[in-house]
């Protein structure tokens, strides 16, 4: 049960208490003005009417005036008592109504919770909480369909690239006398189609790693700055490749607490995918700026804009921008969704934005 789901939970319980007990001092209150009502009309009766003392009606008002407050103790008790009784069984009745709209919130129905008057506002609470379940249920089923047609996906890419390596690598081998250049021109395409191959399995093995592990952080202080740098050195041949340059504008011995090789990830997944979606003969820009309590870490490219509705899926489990699964470019889809995982598991935040053909990855880290 996620943390709001136990807040909700929490309010519908004071929700209700507050109900029964203002139901119950109410009636309460009823009953102490009723009684003093009756007493007062008891002695304005007795008081006003001329009795001549043998009266049976005589008789019985000096009675009752004689043990007056007796009797309104009396009165006030049972009334307690039967108040009391009445809270017990609405309460009951309050708890079947509720024990049943927590078996509607809990089923995939699209009905909503009903209760009486007097717990529209619990009935509120549960269907906002309904509303939550059915949301994150829907979102768990659309990443869900989605991994599976990325699986079916990637079992037929795996086809192309490797019935290529298979022909080109069977010629080498029949045609011993093949040209020099030729034999060149095939193992490069072969070598190629390998690579090709390596990412598609690394694409599976991504998505087994994200199923099956769970996050886990050993914090250590790292020079950020340092590491940044180490890994803009790694992606320089695939940077130039792409015709791409990247600069880093940070001040110098950047110091955080952080898990280095979950970090690590985090950075090379944003560069990869900022390399990934560059414009040739562009710049990619990494930005760091302290304050007292926190760094913020961008990474800006310029490539095409990326329109709102997808920049507010972005960050879902196998959420892809570009569906077209010949594209060296695309992924899993799930860089980005371990990117934010990772990132919030530091208590930090990531955002994305995009316009006027700039695309920019923002992290805020706090200094613990």
């Amino acid at each position: 049960m996620s943390n709001e789901t136990s807040v909700r939970i929490k309010k519908l319980k004071q929700t209700m208490a507050y109900s029964l007990l203002t139901r119950a001092f109410t009636e309460i209150g009823i009953l102490i003005i009723s009684s003093l009502i009756i007493a007062l009309i008891v002695k304005l009766i007795f008081k006003v009417k001329i009795w001549y003392g043998s009266e049976p009606i005589y008789m019985l008002f000096k009675s009752l005036e004689r043990n007056l407050p007796a009797i309104i103790v009396a009165l006030v008790l049972l009334g307690l008592i039967i108040i009391l009784i009445r809270a017990w069984l609405k309460a009951v009745s309050y708890l079947e109504d509720v024990i049943n709209a927590t078996e509607n919130v809990y089923t995939s129905n699209n009905a909503l919770v009903e209760l009486p008057e007097e717990l529209k506002e619990v009935e509120a609470q549960m269907n906002q909480i309904k509303m939550n379940l059915m949301e994150k249920e829907r979102i768990a089923k659309e990443a869900e369909q989605r991994k599976n047609d990325l699986v079916v996906y990637l079992a037929h890419d795996l086809k192309t690239p490797l019935t290529s390596v298979i022909g080109y690598l069977s010629i080498l081998k029949d045609e011993p006398d093949i040209p020099a250049n030729q034999r060149d021109k095939y193992i490069s395409i072969v070598l190629e189609k390998a690579q090709r191959l390596e990412d598609l399995i690394n694409e599976f093995f991504e998505i087994t790693r994200y199923n099956l592990s769970t996050i886990i952080l050993e914090i250590s202080r790292i020079n950020m700055t340092r590491m940044l740098e180490q890994i803009v050195y790694e992606y320089y041949p695939m940077l130039s490749e792409k015709r791409v340059s990247c600069i880093i504008d940070a001040p110098q011995n950047v110091m955080l607490n952080c898990d280095i090789d979950k970090m690590q990830r985090v950075f090379d997944n944003l560069l990869k995918n900022a390399m990934n979606y560059s414009f040739e003969d562009t710049s990619i820009e990494i930005r760091v700026q302290q304050t007292v309590n926190e760094v913020k870490i961008s990474f800006v490219n310029h490539g095409t804009t990326i329109p709102k509705e997808k920049l507010e899926r972005i960050f879902e489990q196998f959420y892809r921008l570009n569906s077209a699964r010949q594209s060296k470019s695309g992924g899993s889809g799930l860089g980005l969704a371990i990117v934010r995982e990772i990132v919030e598991l530091h208590g930090g935040t990531i955002s994305a934005y995009s316009e006027n053909e700039l695309i920019t990855f923002e992290i805020i880290m706090p200094y613990f």
